[in-house]
């Protein structure tokens, strides 16, 4: 696919509340569940017996190792092992390793097999309430595929948040980075409103906003967010700022800008993506539907500042 086939794709997808999700199997066992990850968090799948895995000493147990690909140093998660699943030596000589690109890095997580790629509206993917326990749960979202079998997207933000720590957000940096603003008192005095469904995003938002004595009310999805926002009336003026992140169930990010910005009643309020889909590509496509802002999700710390543009800007102060 060429980047502007790419570029299309994004803008097709992001139009009709839709989804490209790789799917594939951590291991070969009968009853292995399906998995999947947003095809545009990937690069390709490659044969792990072609590449040479070297060691990293004091390095976090599921962190297997790094190759070289292309040039590239690739850190090698063993996703399997995350999920509580282990391959005998056999498997892994006949496993793979898929090479994503989200957060700003690339890294390699080890699959037994890619299934195939898959679309979904993002009204047919669902937070999984029923099983999803405590604040350790994996799963971020499920759907099915046509047979009715159960597939499940995994919170590869809590993965790296696990395994590699120093890849995420500084919630420390913030609010150290205020020092030198003028915090609007719209922003101090009201309650910023985040679409988020990772519970790892969500804690690293809440303590950066706690350390700014800043109120938020956090949505798991778009749509939550869309339907509070419609109960509001004339108090939907109080809001200073919406930040959203741009994969979730039931209610994309991209839609909600789009919704939010197609309103006369809210366009006025500063809306800022915070997402590991950190592409040219979904930048420029939040950029064309409207949002004030784009912020890699290793950046939130960041995320006040730019709040504080954003509302300058747009003269919601």
């Amino acid at each position: 696919m060429s980047v502007l086939d790419k570029v299309d794709a994004v803008t097709n997808l992001a139009k009709n509340n839709e989804v490209q999700l790789l799917v594939f199997r951590v291991s070969n066992s009968e009853g292995s569940a399906f998995y999947a990850i947003n095809v545009f968090k990937t690069r390709e799948v490659v044969e792990s017996k072609n590449h040479f895995m070297t060691q990293i000493p004091s390095a976090h147990h599921l962190l297997e190792g790094t190759i070289v690909l292309r040039g590239l140093q690739i850190p090698i998660l063993n996703l399997p092992s995350w999920l509580n699943v282990n391959l005998t030596k056999e498997e892994i000589k006949k496993s793979n390793i898929l090479i994503c690109d989200f957060n700003g890095i690339v890294i390699g997580l080890r699959i037994m097999s890619a299934f195939r790629v898959i679309k979904k509206n993002w009204n047919e993917m669902h937070a999984p309430d029923s099983y999803r326990v405590g604040e350790d749960n994996v799963v971020i979202n499920d759907t099915r595929l046509e047979d009715g079998s159960l597939c499940l997207v995994l919170d590869y933000e809590k993965l790296l948040a696990d395994v590699v720590p120093q890849a995420m957000v500084n919630v420390l940096e913030s609010p150290a980075n205020l020092l030198d603003l003028d915090v609007p008192a719209k922003l101090m005095n009201g309650t910023v409103l985040i679409a988020e469904d990772s519970k790892t995003a969500q804690k690293h938002l809440s303590q950066i906003f706690s350390n700014a004595n800043i109120d938020i009310k956090l949505f798991n999805n778009g749509k939550l967010l869309i339907d509070y926002i419609d109960l509001l009336g004339e108090d939907v003026s109080k809001i200073p700022a919406i930040i959203t992140d741009i994969e979730m169930p039931e209610m994309s990010g991209f839609t909600v800008v789009k919704l939010l910005k197609s309103n006369k009643i809210t366009r006025h309020i500063p809306i800022i993506v915070n997402s590991s889909m950190t592409g040219l590509n979904n930048k420029r496509e939040a950029e064309v539907l409207g949002a004030d802002g784009f912020i890699d999700k290793t950046k939130s710390h960041n995320v006040i500042p730019v709040i504080i543009e954003a509302m300058i800007a747009n003269g919601n102060i």
